[in-house]
């Protein structure tokens, strides 16, 4: 007996660890394509935070529009472990995702006394298109944590409301989830009326539950009202609820969160990526059909519960507590001027777990092996919801770039890219010019951007400036970098080179070291000043006789005497345009130990242009 027990667990286990690196799996091969290279806007204001204020400043910010030290705390300890490698954000992001998704699968798992609909639960969670911002963003640890913590407060009231004696913590965690929770995201002090709600179907008689909720909520609202000033929930877009709450907005947006909860996307492509109408047909009755196997899940359901009289009660009261759950979470994200996409991911997780105990309920697992056809029937429909969402929620993911910050964290990531991925360090201490600035690029990100590859957090020297071409710079200098916009591809282009070579086209006798032979050859491009600077530096000994002949456009002619170790010249040119210049050197450099052209090596040339 003791070693069936022993087989069992260990096939627990085991079961347990395969769900495991399978949604490990499927999460990073869902997510591909998906990086975080550069920051910008919140990110990078966050970084920016994290790197300027002291540990309290930052995780307890007193007097700001919010107060979230549960996910500041997080935040904190994330940006720690990333440090300049910006590339990290996804895969830590993705891996608290399949924490997440690992809790679905046990709790659906639970729900309905099989495996394999709990691992459909996890695969769900981790498709869907509603992870987008979790992923995406470094502010989408918020709102993994807070979904975590509201599924955790759902697991821990079905446990003690469907159990004769839940353990004695159950309702602990449940309040210190509910407490955390407030201070990841505002949004969700809203689950209160939850827990009375268990507390009444459970007829909780005794005081401690409801005083201990009760009591937490107002030591919440005390926390926010002494660190915020007021216990008013800030809205989105730096909007307050108070100020923007409208009774028919919110019965809208409700009604929309409950279509987005059936597959359909209701809301306008910069939020959903596409909306319903405008998806291809079989987008549309893909999800009719997904749509319709639910339908035939709920009326199975209803009917084995309404003949169940015993269990009857209990069902009603399991019911309620997931549709209120899902409800409130629906409410709280009603009231603000609009509803986001990834805001509805905690209720569809809500409405998928549910699916999985309409599972445990309509095919009960004792009656598993009695008769197999009931629970291969109905369950079916389950897994064939999934199998009809894998291709719908791949497709709506292949919209991301219709989301309304999409187009510009591809920007900055390109900017990272064609900056200091190519550079690394050597960027640092480097002007960089952006020709144009149609992506309306900040003073503060300029400023900030490149700080956030730098160990030492300043990238110093490094300056962004802005030009309208390539003839507001003169000649190249190596710590120039030219940078064109590509609002068709929504990338950077890294073009010094090219600039470079335009602007100091070397014919022959010239070299990128400065040195010159003694006869050389090189088209030259001014700046809108139209001069050319020469700094000539001869390390040989002087005898008064060296002298360069410059010849610029084949008309104008002068000859440098070389009566010190360094002369300058400078000559008028048409501005913006390119003048060819020649020099012929009457001496040579007799030291040097090589001889790249047809002539000997002469002087070291520095040549710019205004």
């Amino acid at each position: 007996m003791k070693d069936r027990q022993w087989i069992g667990k260990e096939a627990a286990w085991k079961d347990e660890i395969i769900a495991a690196v399978l949604l490990l799996a499927f999460a990073f091969f869902i997510n591909r394509g998906i990086e975080i290279k550069g920051l910008y806007m919140d990110d990078l204001y966050l970084w920016s935070c994290y790197g300027e204020q002291s540990f309290r400043e930052f995780v307890f910010p007193l007097g700001s529009t919010r107060f979230r030290f549960v996910y500041n705390l997080a935040a904190w300890l994330e940006l720690m472990l990333v440090g300049s490698h910006m590339s990290w954000f996804v895969p830590i992001n993705i891996l608290v995702n399949v924490c997440i998704a690992f809790t679905v699968y046990r709790f659906a798992k639970r729900l309905s006394g099989r495996w394999i609909i709990g691992f459909s639960g996890g695969i769900l969670y981790l498709l869907s298109r509603m992870s987008y911002y979790q992923i995406s963003q470094v502010w989408g640890l918020m709102e993994s944590l807070a979904l975590w913590a509201a599924i955790g407060i759902l697991y821990c009231l079905y446990r003690y409301l469907t159990e004769e004696k839940p353990g004695k913590s159950l309702l602990p965690v449940s309040v210190f989830l509910y407490f955390s929770v407030c201070f990841i995201h505002e949004r969700y002090m809203v689950l209160l009326p939850l827990f009375y709600a268990a507390f009444l179907m459970k007829k909780e008689r005794r005081k401690a539950p409801w005083l201990l909720v009760t009591g937490v909520f107002a030591a919440v609202q005390a926390l926010r009202f002494f660190a915020i000033g007021s216990i008013s929930p800030a809205g989105t877009g730096g909007t307050t609820v108070a100020e923007t709450f409208s009774i028919a907005s919110a019965i809208k947006f409700a009604f929309s969160q409950v279509f987005y909860i059936f597959g359909i996307n209701a809301g306008p492509e910069h939020l959903s990526g596409l909306s319903f109408s405008g998806s291809p047909a079989w987008v549309r009755v893909f999800v009719i059909v997904a749509d319709i196997l639910l339908l035939l899940m709920t009326v199975i359901f209803l009917t084995v519960v309404i003949k169940e009289r015993k269990e009857r009660k209990k069902r009603f009261q399991v019911i309620g507590l997931f549709l209120l759950f899902i409800a409130l979470c629906i409410g709280s994200s009603s009231v603000t001027i609009r509803v986001e996409t990834r805001w509805v991911y905690v209720s569809m997780t809500a409405a998928w777990l549910f699916a999985a105990y309409m599972c445990g309920v309509a095919v009960p697992k004792k009656e598993a092996g009695a008769d197999l056809t009931r629970p291969l029937l109905y369950c079916s429909l389950f897994l064939l919801y999934g199998i009809l969402m894998l291709p719908i929620e791949s497709f709506y993911r292949g919209k991301y770039e219709n989301l309304y910050y999409w187009s510009s964290q591809l920007r900055y990531n390109s900017l990272a890219e064609e900056t200091y991925g190519k550079y690394q360090e050597k960027l640092f201490g480097k002007k960089i010019y952006i020709i144009g600035n149609t992506y309306d690029m900040s003073d503060f990100t300029a400023r900030t951007f490149f700080k956030t590859f730098d160990k030492k957090r300043t990238a110093e020297g490094t300056e962004v400036t802005f030009i309208d071409s390539i003839n507001s710079i003169g000649l190249l200098t190596p710590n120039m970098l030219v940078l064109r916009e590509d609002p068709a591809h929504n990338a950077y282009q890294d073009i010094t080179d090219f600039v470079r070579n335009l602007k100091f086209e070397r014919i022959y006798g010239c070299y990128e070291d400065g040195w010159l032979d003694q006869k050389a050859k090189a088209r030259i491009m001014a700046g809108k000043e139209g001069k050319i600077h020469f700094k000539f530096y001869y390390p040989g000994v002087i005898t008064g006789l060296e002298h360069i002949v410059v010849t610029v456009n084949g008309s104008e002619q002068r000859v440098i005497p070389i009566n010190a170790s360094t002369v300058t010249a400078e000559f008028d040119v048409p501005p913006s345009q390119t003048s060819e210049v020649t020099f012929e050197s009457n001496f040579y450099y007799d030291a040097a130990t090589e001889q790249r052209g047809e002539t000997r090596l002469s002087v070291v040339a520095d040549i710019t242009a205004d």
